[in-house]
Formats: structure tokens, sequence, C-alpha cells
């Protein structure tokens, strides 16, 4: 794997957009090796409250915000929960590959110039670390933030589309290495941000609520999500 390489050209930033890849909530379809702990209905609400806490924790820090979310025909529902900030879009068909790789050209064809793009399972994830990335764009082709699974839970890019969506084998601890050996061979510039991690399982909750103790004691909306939390869940 290689580290990230730096870029020394600089540029006046454009208009920026911040994306949220989100499923519906329905019984079944979100969180499975949550259910296999603790249900398929707790698993539910609690997709549904880790989706909203990462909303309204990233508010704000883009021009243009877009929920591009799955199926197609929950767009309407997300439109009733979901504020006016953001716009509600489908994702399109196919692998993650080609969804995201649809995301970011959809973005960038609707003139946005620094696009970034999180999934909905951290929603604590430090809004600075957003931040960062929007930063980092202002100098690299590209961000990632890597996960320990050897996945990535943020990726933006600056400018055009970049060949690493496809031939990658999703969902494996492959992603990271692939995705930077694309980067590089196609001479791009990345930057790489702090480790952070998804909440997918029973263990990596367990991680969330202790640590929703500590960051919550600055942020309101970590306060609630850590109080809702118990309430569907229990101590």
């Amino acid at each position: 794997m290689g580290r990230a390489k730096q870029s020394t050209k600089r540029r006046s930033p454009g208009l920026t957009q911040l994306g949220i890849f989100a499923k519906y909530w329905q019984r079944g379809a979100v969180k499975t090796r949550l259910a296999a702990t603790f249900g398929a209905d707790q698993a539910a609400e609690v997709y549904r409250e880790f989706l909203t806490t990462e909303v309204e924790r990233l508010a704000g820090l883009a021009n243009r915000q877009v929920l591009a979310v799955s199926p197609a025909s929950t767009v309407s529902a997300f439109r009733e929960v979901f504020p006016d900030g953001w716009q509600i879009e489908p994702q399109c068909e196919g692998d993650l590959g080609a969804r995201m790789e649809h995301y970011f050209s959809s973005a960038l064809a609707a003139d946005a110039d620094r696009v970034v793009l999180l999934g909905s399972d951290s929603p604590s994830v430090p809004v600075a670390y957003v931040e960062q990335a929007f930063a980092s764009l202002e100098s690299n082709d590209a961000v990632l933030g890597p996960t320990a699974d050897g996945g990535y839970y943020l990726i933006g890019i600056r400018g055009r589309v970049p060949p690493i969506f496809t031939g990658v084998a999703w969902s494996t601890s492959q992603v990271w290495e692939q995705t930077v050996t694309r980067l590089q061979a196609a001479n791009l510039t990345f930057a790489e941000l702090p480790d952070w991690y998804d909440v997918d399982d029973a263990a990596d909750l367990q991680r969330l609520r202790h640590d929703l103790v500590q960051q919550g004691a600055d942020d309101a909306h970590l306060q609630a999500l850590s109080a809702r939390l118990v309430t569907i869940l229990g101590e």
C-alpha cells in the first residue's frame, strides 16, 4: 500500500457537495449483522437513528448536500423525514462501485468542484475530518478516510471521476489497497484522513456507545443518539 502523495499545486475552491449514501430503514433490509444480535426491528430503528444523526451533524459543511437513497421508490419517504437543506436523489442500479461512480459523475456534471461522499454507518465521525476532506481537495485529486477492515468511510474527489470504481472487490479487506493502487496508476494525488470506523456488528456498536460518552460531552446530537440507543436497546 502506498502513502498519500502530496501535490504542490493549489487552486481557488469552487462549489462543494457533500453526499451520504442511505438505505430505507425497512425491517430486515438494513443492519443485518446487528439484527442477528438485537433483532430486525431494533436494528432498523438503530439504522434510522444513525442516519438522522449523521444528517444533523454534517449539515452546513458544503454548498450542496445530497442524500443518495435506495431503493429509488423510497425517495418520497425520505423527503417526508429529512430537512429541506438536503436534496434527495435515488441511487442508480448496480454494485457499489457503479453507484458511487454515478454519484460523482452527476455531481461534477452539476458543476460541483469538490465532492465528498460518506456512507450512513459512521454517525460519530468527527466533523473536523469531513472539513479536512474538503480542505485536502484544494490541493489533491482525491481524499480517502481509511477503516481498520481495509475499506474506507469517506471518499472525495475533485475535477473528474478517477478510474477507481470498477474491478474492486467491494465489501472485502482489499478495497483500500485496490483503490490506492488505481489512484497511483492514474498518477493522481490523494490525501489520507485519520482512521475511523463503520458500525456493522455488535462489537462496533459497543465501541460506538463507549465513544458517545466521550464525544457527546461537546456534541448535543451525539448525546441525543446515546439516549435513543438506550431507549431502543437498553443499557
